[in-house]
């Protein structure tokens, strides 16, 4: 079966003002952003990509475009259902004032009870994530073969989910799992099970070092904007 290289996109306007994006239209890239999709295809020169699929937001849109435009051949394909979570009517908001809401300690201690006011719940984006890897798997190997590698561009908390998926984590625990902006996690896939080849790496181990001021004990909900 095919190998998956996963691209979170890279940072976006809305990492790094602290809010939760969701699908909120407009979120674009930042200038580090840019500079980080502008990168991708060197990272990814080795591979040969047998397709290319991306979710519909902006800022995925916007990462892949170096890679479309240095390999004239590829097309992407926009796949909604590897869109970012629907936080509902928390999408928009600051991160800081979410932070005080009764919901996100069940987001980040109990994922499968959380449900996003007007949104969805996070048993359903991982069940959509998944179905939508499990059929182009099987499309790739279908037109290019069991050893095709194919790329898909989507955000932090999708990646995270398939990674809990591939490796047998429960959902609950997906929150231990980190993927910076425009970090590639691969995992290749066979007929009995999946292999994590690759997770989060963005190729810079500066974002390793002591911090100023050290991360927190939650997660960053939406993927956050990474090391500054």
């Amino acid at each position: 079966m095919p190998t998956l290289i996963l691209v979170r996109h890279g940072r976006s306007t809305a990492n790094t003002a602290g809010l939760l994006a969701g699908w909120t239209p407009g979120v674009a890239l930042d200038e580090r952003g840019t500079a980080q999709a502008a990168g991708l295809p060197g990272r990814l020169r080795e591979l040969p990509i047998a397709e290319l699929v991306t979710s519909p937001l902006q800022r995925c849109q916007e990462t892949v475009a170096p890679l479309l435009a240095a390999r004239p051949g590829l097309t992407a394909h926009t796949d909604d259902r590897i869109g970012e979570c629907d936080y509902g009517d928390w999408s928009g908001r600051k991160l800081a004032e979410l932070a005080d809401e009764p919901l996100m300690q069940v987001v980040q201690q109990h994922p499968t009870a959380a449900a996003f006011p007007g949104g969805e719940s996070m048993r359903q984006m991982q069940h959509r994530a998944a179905e939508a890897v499990r059929e182009w798997n099987a499309r790739v190997e279908r037109e290019h073969g069991a050893d095709a590698v194919y790329v898909m561009c989507s955000h932090g908390d999708i990646i995270k989910s398939l990674v809990a998926d591939a490796i047998g984590l429960h959902l609950d625990l997906f929150q231990r799992i980190s993927v910076e902006p425009c970090s590639i996690t691969a995992i290749r896939y066979t007929r009995l099970r999946p292999f994590l080849v690759r997770l989060g790496d963005t190729g810079d181990f500066a974002s390793l070092a002591p911090r100023a001021e050290p991360a927190g004990p939650d997660a960053p909900v939406g993927g956050g904007a990474g090391a500054p």
